[in-house]
Formats: structure tokens, sequence, C-alpha cells
């Protein structure tokens, strides 16, 4: 018998750490190979990790809430037929002693986070007063914000004397807990905004003619496929075709230099009730109309159902976010590290314009663009965005890529 170590898998692109959620298996209790074993979140998805090999997990080395590196160890599991070496760390492991069940003593001595630890002096308390519910007595950032919600709400602040008592409400601070999925996107958005100086552009586009087939065929559409049809096919298109003219839009700085990809895996942002997720299209500029059609609907349920794989995250050249879809006419989004770029499409809204040497009443949608001024200056930009918007603008029925 010897012991394997389970180690924090790689994510997504640019991810470098990850944050346990839940064990799916405790100590002593006996795994398949490729059975789940724990549940693991990172700014880009929420996975089950599988165990690499059958055995019985013996140690588990990250508690709940904590976040700990890429490669990381998780846990051990004791497996058969091992080398002499893995039996030697096997028999040294067993001499380690058993962790104590929870008690407030090994909860005060225990490891904890660095911002548990500071939201622990920020509020005066000792961590022997919390009682930890962690593995092995560790302390939770929910056992800190139960332990003052408790003791808060049992010692109300006194009144002035012959001040008529206030009545209880609902009014005053509320401390949120911060999701785990929460923390690592601010930490991502915090780390793209440090790492890239951003640029913006906005460019006003005219969609008559896209709406009008759009409105014509989305009936048709819904009842020969089963889903909607929406402008994000059409989009990816068009943008696949204007990256593959302006290829440092799809490409990523590095201390060797620049590197360009001369292919196309397009990220689709797809809101959340509680966050945001980006999942990829893999070789999007290969795909026909239906086949990418299917490709980001499929994504999109299996984001919004939480059944999204780590695969399905990783690996993208460019974000396409529709913030239209929630209403939005312009704004300024957020790099999606290492990619070079972040284009938006906004809400379309009727407006009066100028054509030719009258007024008239067009679909107009604001296009906005983020993008990292180490690679990209402004004249790059603009050529990008022309070409977008003459694809959009231009466009016919003929030019649907099938």
């Amino acid at each position: 018998m010897g012991l394997t170590t389970l180690k924090m898998p790689q994510l997504g692109e640019s991810v470098t750490e990850g944050t346990v959620d839940r064990w799916l298996k405790q100590e002593g209790e006996v795994v398949r190979r490729d059975e789940p074993i724990v549940e693991v979140v990172t700014d880009k998805v929420n996975a089950e990790i599988p165990s690499p090999v059958e055995g019985r997990l013996v140690r588990i080395k990250v508690s709940p809430g904590e976040t700990v590196p890429i490669g990381a160890a998780l846990a051990e599991l004791e497996v058969e037929g091992v080398t002499a070496a893995a039996e030697d760390k096997a028999e040294a492991a067993a001499e380690i002693p058993p962790r104590p069940q929870a008690s407030p003593a090994p909860a005060a001595s225990g490891r904890i986070s660095p911002g548990i630890r500071k939201l622990i002096e920020e509020n005066g308390l000792e961590i022997s007063q919390i009682k930890g519910t962690g593995q092995g007595g560790r302390v939770r950032r929910e056992d800190v914000v139960s332990y003052l919600s408790e003791h808060r709400s049992a010692a109300p602040a006194p009144q002035p004397s012959g001040a008529p008592p206030r009545a209880t409400s609902d009014r005053g601070n509320e401390l949120v807990r911060i999701s785990a999925v929460r923390r690592q996107i601010a930490e991502h958005m915090v780390r793209s905004v440090s790492t890239s100086p951003h640029a913006w552009s906005l460019r006003e586009v005219d969609v008559t003619r896209l709406l009008d087939y759009r409105e014509a065929e989305k009936d048709r559409f819904r009842e020969r496929h089963g889903f909607a049809l929406s402008y994000v096919p059409f989009f990816v298109q068009i943008v696949c075709e204007a990256l593959l003219k302006n290829p440092y839009l799809n490409s990523s700085w590095t201390d060797e230099g620049i590197v360009l990809k001369h292919y196309v895996n397009m990220g689709i942002a797809v809101a959340l009730p509680d966050t945001l997720i980006v999942p990829v299209v893999k070789d999007a500029d290969l795909m026909g109309f239906m086949e990418l059609a299917k490709a980001i609907n499929d994504l999109a349920s299996r984001a919004r159902s939480k059944l999204l794989r780590p695969e399905d995250v990783r690996d993208g050249t460019f974000t396409l976010n529709n913030t239209g879809a929630l209403g939005s006419v312009a704004g300024q989004s957020i790099i999606n590290q290492p990619q070079a770029a972040i284009l938006s499409t906004e809400s379309i809204r009727r407006r009066p314009v100028v054509v030719g040497d009258t007024i008239g009443i067009r679909p107009i949608m604001n296009l906005t663009m983020s993008f990292d001024h180490r690679i990209i200056d402004g004249l790059a930009a603009s050529r990008f965005l022309n070409d977008v918007q003459a694809g959009i603008e231009e466009w016919t029925p003929d030019k649907i890529k099938l």
C-alpha cells in the first residue's frame, strides 16, 4: 500500500489558484477511479475534481473555503501497487497521529487564511473566541460571520436616558459573505487592470439588415431547432473574420514577445444570477452558422446549469460580451487575461440618424471595446472596428458561412 497525492488542477488559462468549496468524500471513505471527490471553484468555473486512482481517502489537507495555488496538495489517497519509495512515504504518513476532532482549542491553534485573520482583527476578536467548523476544527469565514451575527445582535446599543426606544428594523449594515467565485472574480479583475493598460473605443452601428433578417426568421428557426435565434452567432462570424484580418487583436503579451494566434477560440460571456462566466467556443472561425449557434446555445445552457467542464473555459483568444441583452447601451469591460481585447455588443435602440440628406429612424447599436494598449494602438483598434462595423452594416443572408 502507498499514497497518491490529489493536487489542485489547472482549471483555466491565467487561473493561478482555486478554492475548495466542499468535499464529496470524507477521510476513510473508499473512492473509485474518476469518481468526483471534491468541488473546486475559480473565477472561471465550478468543477468536480475526480479521483485519479481507486483507493481510500486517508487525509484531507485543504478545508472548505480555503484557497490554494495550482498544483498544491489537496488530499492523500491510499492505493495498492506502488513503488518502494511510495511505501516509505506511506509508513511515514502512518506515524503522524490522527488529527483531533473539531473543538475550540484546535481551532485557535489551526492555520487560517490571511483574509479570515484580517476579518477577526478588524472586529477586535481573538481566534480562541470562535469555534471552527472546518476540517480539524479550522476556523472558516462563515464561522466568523456567524459569531459576529450572534453576539452583536444579542447586545444592542443602549438607548439614551429619556429617549423613546427605537423600533427594531432592518435598517443598518449587513455583512454579506463573499462567495469563493465572487472573490476569485474580484482578484482576476484587479489583476487584469493592473496588468494591462486599458484603452477604450466606441462605435455606432446600423443593424437594420441583421434585425430585419432575424425578425423574419426567428419563429421558423425556433420551430426547426428548438432554441431561440439570437444575434450572437451572427456577431461571432463577423468578428472572427475581422480578427483574422487584424491578428494583433487576437494575441497575447508575453515577456518573449507578442503571440499572434491564427485561430479563434471565442469566449462568450454568460451572465448568471450571482456571477459571470466565459465559456469558450473552440475554433469558432472554422464553424458553419448552425454548428456555431448550437455550440453557443449548448455552452450557455450548461453554464446556467453549472455543468461546464474545466476544458470549456480554457484557451480563449478573444471575448465577445453581449451586454445589450441586459439593456446596457454603453460600458467599459475589463479584458479577460491574457487576451488582448474584449468587444461588447450593446442594446439595439431606434434613433434618429442622418441618411443621405434626410433624417431617418434606424436601429442603432453601440460597439464598445477595451483593448490592451501595450499590444494595440488606436489605429489597429479602429481598423478592427471598421471591419466589424462594415460586416454588420453590409451584412446579407448570402454572407452566412454554412
